[in-house]
């Protein structure tokens, strides 16, 4: 049957095109009038570099001009900096890189474009153009004429999308699981009758219970593997799918054919465990896929809901957050985030930045200065003036850095597809040959030899050689303590050559500790314990960073008469005496410090006299970020791997000093902002590095994104965490280099298991070929081959 030259449907031969003066056949007026455009727009070069067939177009969407409503556009439009429109869209139907390719040079060509990307793994589609030229719904009509659907790329539809997808493949998976036991249930009593002997009217019908069970596991759980295979043949192209479609429906065919005609042997059992496990591989890959996507498709969602805004007399409304505008008076209380850019109205606040910069200490802002959206409010309520909303805050354009940067992060290459693919196309022409030569010498013979070639040279070992090597390091990698989002993180490990790190929260601790106490060496002084104590008593109430390291330093006195003074500190009564903590200028004026270490935080605990208040130095606190125990082995290990160490840092120059210096690390950056780290990236892989990243905040998403290997710390955001490859639970940087180790050796073992399941068929084979080994055998042989492989890999 004729199919459609542009979505591979039956075509109806009435329904013609000349597309580049060959006449081709079409199955609808819409596929025709789809070449068409893409024919005349002189982009026919899509037909013969695509690698899968088009989608069948829908029907016309006549509701893109709701789409030009500013209203409508809020959620997925924005204006960037030389006042151009940028639409993020989720576009159905594309299949291949080819359909990717179709689309930008497409749109390219329209009146008021300035780019268009499509990443055809995400289906997403980034859009710039001038709204006044152009509006909206003409661009997405064009889309539409070349055969996509756009929508707009918006939260709930895509984990809509997803949840209809881990249905599908979990419904897919329990068929699959319960026909493998059931099947196997069958196949034990089957082989036990063979050897101990069974009437034949008992054999035939647990032959056809098995083929009952396993036809659903078949035609619904391996109906990805044939779908896959179809589209391949069909783009003249061999992928894994290929072999492992040939092996399940080879030995289906066969089983089925023996079932009806009660002769040979069955594979039922086989077919189903192969489909059940390559479905679990293929589940779990899945699973970790989405999980991934779940927290880093907006960085936006750490914003609020819903603001507090305060009209001309003061009075307080909530409103959405998508309300708030440039020029309006925020409040916001201590404790939440940031909704928007602006300048700081009221005398002053305190505002944990680190998501930004990596500064791991909380930065005293004064009237007038600059808040961005995303940042914390830590310690009392606030009022801003809101400047930027949105998509123009400085989180959105951290946003976009993420977006540029997934565009650009390298593609795995699947080793494994290729070499199956090669092989099963020799199997293939071997398997003729092997079926002609037999027809002629015993014609009876010729379809159970040939199905022999076919068992014994399965590619069952092939197709599990490389995912259970990759899932037996997956499983010793979570026991160093790093969790590794994907299979292909441990096919590039072992090439990286660069390792950078981040500083506050990644080589150090990430929050403010205690480094230890000085005498102020004249005065009135009190014990480390008992200031300490008195300190617990005075930050009892209090909520901020400075705070939470003296809790476990409470012995129980109790303060009276405390007041907080916003980034200054805290006075209080204990025991009837007056003291005052904080910052020495507010403890005590006029004090000197006892060094000015950069590193360190200097606070100081005074008492106030009795008789003319003045204060009296009792004991000076050091607090600071402290380097991780693990820093320094990880660094040494690294190098002796012949690792090159990097420190990248949004932190103070002579603080990211300090750090490296103490790590041993030579080669350093401080002050580096997100943009910054990510052109550092770009340069070291224009230059041919493989570049590892460990990050700890938002500010490293970008870098981590684009990074050929990421990994997030723990304690990291959720964010930065959603963005990265890996994960390293227990916050220990030795498990870096010991997971680069572990690389190494699964890229080994992945070779040993690729050799084997070659060399198995290169030599059983020939026994197949010549008839002597029959069909039952070969499945045997075919299974013991898988065997060796499983085991060869849980030596990982």
């Amino acid at each position: 049957m004729t199919q459609c030259f542009h979505c591979g449907l039956p075509a109806d031969g009435n329904i013609t095109a000349k597309i580049d003066d060959h006449p081709q056949l079409f199955c609808c007026e819409a596929c025709r009038l789809v070449a068409l455009t893409i024919s005349e727009g002189g982009l026919s070069s899509y037909y013969r570099f695509r690698d899968e067939l088009a989608e069948k177009p829908r029907a016309l969407n006549n509701d893109f001009l709701g789409y030009d409503l500013p209203e409508v556009q809020l959620d997925f439009v924005h204006r960037d900096a030389d006042n151009l429109a940028v639409a993020r869209l989720s576009i159905q139907g594309i299949s291949c890189a080819a359909c990717a390719w179709l689309i930008e040079k497409h749109l390219g060509e329209q009146r008021g474009v300035s780019q268009v990307r499509v990443n055809a793994t995400t289906r997403r589609c980034t859009l710039r153009w001038n709204p006044e030229t152009a509006p909206l719904s003409t661009l997405l009509n064009e889309i539409q004429r070349i055969g996509y659907q756009p929508l707009p790329d918006r939260l709930e539809s895509n984990q809509q999308q997803r949840k209809a997808e881990r249905h599908q493949a979990f419904m897919r998976l329990g068929v699959a699981g319960i026909g493998m036991m059931q099947v196997g249930m069958v196949a034990v009593a089957l082989y036990s009758g063979d050897h101990y002997g069974i009437e034949q009217n008992w054999q035939s019908f647990l032959r056809w219970v098995s083929l009952v069970i396993a036809t659903p596991v078949v035609f619904f759980s391996a109906a990805p593997f044939f779908l896959s295979a179809a589209r391949a043949l069909r783009a003249k192209h061999l992928n894994m799918d290929v072999p492992v479609s040939l092996a399940i429906g080879l030995a289906y065919t066969a089983s089925a054919f023996a079932t009806l005609t009660e002769t040979g042997d069955v594979y039922f059992d086989s077919v189903s465990m192969f489909t059940f496990f390559l479905l679990l591989g293929r589940f779990l890959e899945m699973r970790a896929r989405h999980s991934s996507a779940f927290a880093s498709e907006n960085l936006r969602q750490l914003l609020p809901l819903t603001v507090t805004r305060m009209d001309e007399a003061g009075s307080k409304v909530s409103v959405p957050l998508n309300a708030l505008r440039p020029g309006d008076q925020v409040w916001v209380n201590a404790g939440d985030m940031i909704p928007a850019d602006g300048v700081l109205t009221n005398a002053q606040a305190s505002v944990d930045e680190s998501i930004l910069t990596g500064e791991s200490l909380p930065q005293i802002k004064k009237r007038g200065d600059s808040l961005c959206a995303g940042t914390l409010n830590r310690e009392s309520a606030l009022q801003m003036h809101v400047v930027q909303t949105g998509a123009n805050t400085q989180l959105a354009a951290i946003e976009q850095l993420v977006e540029q940067a997934a565009l650009q992060k390298p593609r795995q290459i699947a080793f494994a597809d290729l070499i199956a693919g090669r092989f099963v196309a020799a199997v293939l022409v071997l398997s003729v040959i092997v079926a002609f030569v037999w027809w002629h010498i015993e014609p009876e013979r010729a379809l159970w030899v040939v199905l022999s070639v076919l068992v014994v040279t399965c590619p069952c070992a092939l197709s599990l050689a490389t995912p259970a090597a990759l899932t037996a390091g997956l499983n010793r990698a979570r026991q160093l303590g790093v969790l590794v989002s994907g299979p292909q993180v441990m096919e590039s490990l072992a090439r990286l050559t660069h390792v950078v790190f981040d500083k506050t929260g990644t080589l150090t601790e990430g929050h403010l500790r205690l480094l230890g106490t000085v005498s102020p060496g004249a005065g009135a002084q009190t014990g480390e314990a008992e200031s300490l104590s008195i300190i617990a008593a005075l930050e009892q109430y209090a909520q901020h960073p400075i705070a939470d390291v003296f809790r476990a330093f409470d012995r129980g006195l109790v303060a009276t008469d405390v007041s907080v003074s916003e980034g200054e500190g805290v006075c209080g009564c204990v025991n009837g005496t007056h003291y005052r903590f904080g910052r020495p200028e507010f403890a005590a004026p006029g004090v000197a410090y006892p060094d000015e270490d950069a590193q360190v935080l200097w606070q100081l605990l005074a008492a106030e006299t009795e008789a003319d208040g003045q204060a009296i130095p009792l004991r000076w606190i050091m607090l600071g970020d402290c380097l991780r125990e693990s820093a320094i082995n990880a660094v040494t290990e690294l190098g002796e791997l012949n690792r090159n160490v990097t420190l990248l840092s949004g932190d103070r120059y002579s603080v990211v000093a300090d750090v490296a210096k103490a790590a041993g690390i030579a080669d350093w950056a401080g002050e580096a902002r997100p943009a910054d780290k990510l052109h550092w990236l770009n340069q070291q892989q224009a230059q041919g590095a493989r570049v590892l990243m460990v990050g700890d905040g938002i500010n490293d998403v970008p870098v981590l994104s684009a990074a050929d290997i990421s990994m997030a710390m723990g304690s990291a955001t959720r964010l930065a965490q959603s963005k990265a490859d890996g994960i390293l639970l227990n916050g220990n940087l030795t498990a870096i280099p010991a997971i680069i180790v572990l690389s190494a050796r699964v890229q080994k073992i992945i070779r040993q298991n690729l050799t084997w399941a070659l060399v198995y068929n290169l030599v059983a084979l020939p026994a197949a070929a010549t008839g002597i080994l029959p069909p039952w055998l070969a499945a045997i042989g075919m299974s013991a081959s898988s065997l060796v492989v499983v085991l060869n890999a849980m030596r990982t």
